[in-house]
């Protein structure tokens, strides 16, 4: 029984208590239905008081307390539950920290109080939209005759072309010289303007910083021991900014506090804050260098910004180390160079949580599973040993259920070869914020390198959190029992939060090495993949179509990159439609798709041709899907919708086509602004998911959402007379 009902029980004579007992309690069941009730009733009065509060209150009253400050609701937050979000996971983070703006709701009084400040307008950018930015009065970098007697040296002035330092940032959040006026509105979403007297510019950072800690550096050993790359894949990769709060609510952001990329002059330079340094943007660490015992990482004041485009070239002066952070290089004395390695820490920019990286990933393994730790300071020192050891733990007692762990951001160069018995389970995985890399390379003289999985019945594996580069993965069947029946094999193969680098691997300018290389191969197997919240390269299915069924693959919040429009990304090879069932939701794909069914593609960007052998069953909704495509029904798809508005006029048909073609910030993998939608791409794309999200690979950040809600933030908050535009920052040519 609840409380309440033990407490009016016992409130009943003793009398009626034993007649009770002797009748079966009939009457305590009673009370117990009237005690639930009541210690409702008593916990709602208990909730009162923290209730008054937005910080204690509960969801429901987060909207009450809002209406007696006069908050007012943003437009954009969408119907609960509308859209995809309601099947995959009730109603999601995202779209309820929108709905229940607490913290907004909290802030509002105190907002008000500080409206019409420069530095509220990044506040409401951090809060409102999530993003870091800095706020600029463009009337400050107007030119204009100023008189002697009354002068303004912190004005925009006029360019020094000696000024190294102020043409780096020149349009930029922190361009300091004078420009003409500019008449066109801040706030404009055709072409927004800058300079004038009552623009203001808040210039946003979409992409993240994300961390990369005490990895090995990549020797370009064309060019010599001496040349090293900060990437492990041997790619330039800019290093970024690891943003630090400002120390005064009330100051206006500096590059120390904004994830954007480093540039050269920046190094050393006062005034911009600390850069370099363990537990700082990025440090090096060379073991006995310069001499043995030498502290590490490498002292701050022997490393030396420099223009790396020739490194091979470039001298380095004795005892120093030559970084250019613009490109990710690292060049040491030509007599100097380091002959224990180069471990490095630093950050990169991407846009999200997806593919392997040092953020923090929710992990889960089966009840009793055995967990076997691999690193620098574990019992295991490879994968293969935990391997190993897992195989002497079934000899002396049944352990079905195996977890591998790599608890740090090493390279392990293996071969592996996994066979599950049947009804085993095995998980190969990355702890939470660290990223392994996982370096597969040619060994094996008469068989197949990469990373080979085979199972018995009802067996399961799964990669989570790896970085794979130098080959692809193997999913194979097993071999035909007498008679030529096939036994039963590996039930499914999961791959989360991976990457398999597209193309095996990238050259410097972030090219593939082996563009034509798949990363997935499902051959002559049953098991079904599926693919959440990785970048893979192509996926090749070999299958015997007579004696088995459809292979089931579902690919979620991922990008399937074939590194060319030409190429297949999910196909069996030689333009053969691939004997699969796909399931595919917010992905971005780059390569052509050939498949047996689409049973689901939804806020999708397929942005070559899709053909389906079986157009009778599935659906295709709020994606873009080429025109030349043969696909199951489409629904809400682009470039039909335009087409459809065109009418009969072709000449309009065909430039509405090429209108909403999606357009992106880069389509190389190892640039920061991989598969990001440009902000040229047109709104059908950008606003075209079942929610008004963007179609693609980053559905899940809302961007449109934030983007709407922090204008209509920015409107309310700016001073009167006063205009306020987003600028996004850190944006590159698109693609």
């Amino acid at each position: 029984m609840s409380t309440a009902a033990e407490r009016l029980y016992a409130l009943l004579p003793a009398i009626h208590r034993q007649r009770d007992e002797q009748q079966g309690f009939p009457l305590r069941a009673l009370l117990d239905v009237i005690g639930a009730q009541v210690q409702v009733l008593e916990d709602d009065i208990a909730r009162l008081y923290d209730n008054s509060f937005i910080e204690t209150c509960d969801d429901w009253a987060v909207p009450y307390i809002g209406d007696l400050i006069g908050y007012r609701p943003l437009a954009e937050a969408g119907a609960p539950g509308g859209g995809a979000g309601q099947d995959r996971r009730g109603l999601d983070a995202a779209r309820l920290r929108v709905l229940i703006p607490r913290g907004e709701v909290a802030d509002t009084l105190a907002w008000r109080r500080r409206k019409g400040t420069l530095a509220l307008l990044e506040v409401l950018a951090a809060q409102v939209a999530g993003w870091p930015a800095r706020a600029v009065e463009f009337h400050r970098l107007l030119a204009w005759t100023q008189h002697l007697d009354h002068q303004h040296p912190r004005r925009g002035r006029t360019v020094d072309l000696r000024d190294g330092r102020a043409l780096d940032a020149l349009d930029g959040p922190f361009d300091r010289l004078a420009h003409t006026v500019d008449v066109r509105r801040v706030a404009s979403r055709r072409g927004a303007g800058r300079y004038n007297i009552p623009s203001v510019g808040l210039f946003v950072f979409r992409l993240r910083a994300y961390s990369v800690t005490h990895t090995p550096a990549y020797c370009q050993e064309g060019l010599g021991s001496r040349c090293f790359s900060f990437s492990v894949l041997g790619n330039d990769s800019p290093l970024f900014i690891d943003p630090r709060r400002e120390d005064d609510p009330t100051d206006i952001a500096q590059p120390i506090n904004l994830p954007q990329p480093i540039r050269r002059r920046w190094l050393g330079a006062d005034g911009v804050g600390p850069l370099y340094g363990e537990g700082l943007s990025f440090a090096i660490a060379a073991p006995d260098w310069p001499t043995r015992g030498a502290a590490q990482p490498i002292p701050a004041h022997l490393i030396i910004p420099a223009d790396l485009r020739d490194w091979e070239r470039y001298k380095v002066p004795r005892g120093k180390v030559a970084v250019d952070p613009v490109r990710g290089r690292i060049a040491f004395p030509e007599r100097g160079a380091p002959r224990h390695g180069v471990t490095v820490s630093y950050h990169y920019g991407f846009s999200a949580d997806m593919g392997g990286g040092e953020y923090a990933r929710a992990t889960s393994e089966p009840a009793g599973a055995l967990l076997l730790r691999v690193g620098r300071e574990e019992e295991f020192a490879t994968i293969n040993a935990a391997l190993a050891a897992w195989d002497v733990q079934k000899q002396q007692r049944e352990v079905l259920a195996a977890v591998i762990e790599i608890t740090d951001s090493r390279v392990y160069t293996e071969a592996l070869a996994i066979r599950l018995a049947p009804g085993e389970s095995l998980q190969l995985r990355a702890a939470s914020r660290c990223r392994p890399v996982l370096r597969l390379l040619d060994q094996i003289v008469d068989g197949v390198d990469g990373l080979t999985i085979e199972g018995g019945a009802a067996s399961r594996f799964t990669l989570d959190g790896l970085l794979v580069t130098g080959r692809g993965v193997r999913i194979a069947g097993p071999e035909p029992e007498e008679g030529g029946r096939a036994p039963a094999e590996l039930c499914d193969v999961r791959i989360r939060h991976c990457t398999l680098v597209p193309g095996w691997g990238i050259h410097g300018d972030c090219r593939p090495r082996q563009p034509a290389k798949p990363s997935i191969e499902l051959l002559h197997t049953r098991a079904s993949l599926v693919v959440e919240h990785s970048i893979v390269g192509a996926i090749v299915v070999v299958a015997n179509e007579v004696e088995q069924d459809p292979i089931a693959i579902a690919i979620r919040d991922s990008i399937v990159d074939a590194t060319s429009h030409e190429r297949l990304a999910i196909g069996s090879g030689d333009q053969a439609l691939a004997f699969a069932r796909l399931r595919i939701a917010r992905c971005t794909v780059i390569g052509q798709v050939l498949v047996h069914a689409i049973d689901l593609a939804e806020n999708a960007l397929l942005l070559d041709m899709v053909r389906a052998g079986r157009r009778q069953v599935g659906c295709v909704r709020f994606s873009y899907v080429s025109v030349e495509s043969r696909t199951p029904r489409r629904s809400q798809c682009q470039p039909d919708l335009v087409r459809q508005a065109s009418g009969g006029d072709a000449e309009l048909r065909e430039l509405e086509t090429a209108r909403v073609r999606p357009r992106f910030t880069s389509l190389r993998y190892g640039t920061p602004g991989y598969c990001q939608l440009h902000g040229a791409c047109a709104d059908e794309i950008r606003r075209g998911a079942d929610d008004t999200s963007e179609m693609g690979a980053f559905h899940d950040l809302y961007q449109p959402q934030r983007d709407a809600n922090l204008r209509a933030r920015l409107h309310e908050y700016s001073p009167a007379a006063m205009e306020a535009g987003i600028l996004y920052a850190n944006q590159e040519t698109s693609a």
